[in-house]
């Protein structure tokens, strides 16, 4: 029944892997998934949030493994810290900090993290630059 059940629901609602308003105007992804805040019960399980939170982080250090020779040799903590800077700036943004990468290549942890401070992306999320600097600096989570 499951199968029948898919294909006839794939067919009746369509699949749309962004949001997309539905025919009574309310927010709706996938195969039918009310999403609209508007509606009671509308929206995802905690379950669906750490999947999909779990797939963003397993691609961000498949992109950055990829990107950056040197990343899996960097301790959990360092390596945490530039996963969540790829996360919040897209791994196209990260690999922007240049001069930042080539010394945490370098181990030179210190000087790193002033350089992340000194970014405009510290200005624009202060709170988070410094927790993700003194991480970077200290190697211990934040």
């Amino acid at each position: 029944m499951i199968e029948q059940l898919t294909a006839q629901l794939r067919r009746d609602e369509g699949t749309q892997a962004t949001a997309y308003k539905d025919s009574m105007d309310f927010l709706t992804i996938g195969v039918g998934r009310l999403i609209d805040s508007r509606k009671p019960g509308a929206g995802l399980r905690p379950d669906e949030i750490d999947y999909l939170l779990r797939n963003d982080i397993n691609d961000r250090v498949q992109a950055l493994t990829k990107a950056l020779p040197w990343f899996d040799r960097l301790d959990e903590a360092r390596r945490g810290a530039l996963i969540n800077m790829a996360f919040q700036l897209g791994t196209a943004g990260l690999l922007g900090f240049k001069s930042t990468l080539a010394l945490i290549s370098a181990g030179k942890y210190s000087e790193a993290a002033e350089q992340m401070l000194k970014s405009k992306w510290a200005t624009q999320t202060p709170a988070r630059a410094k927790r993700l600097a003194e991480q970077m600096k200290t190697g211990e989570w934040k």
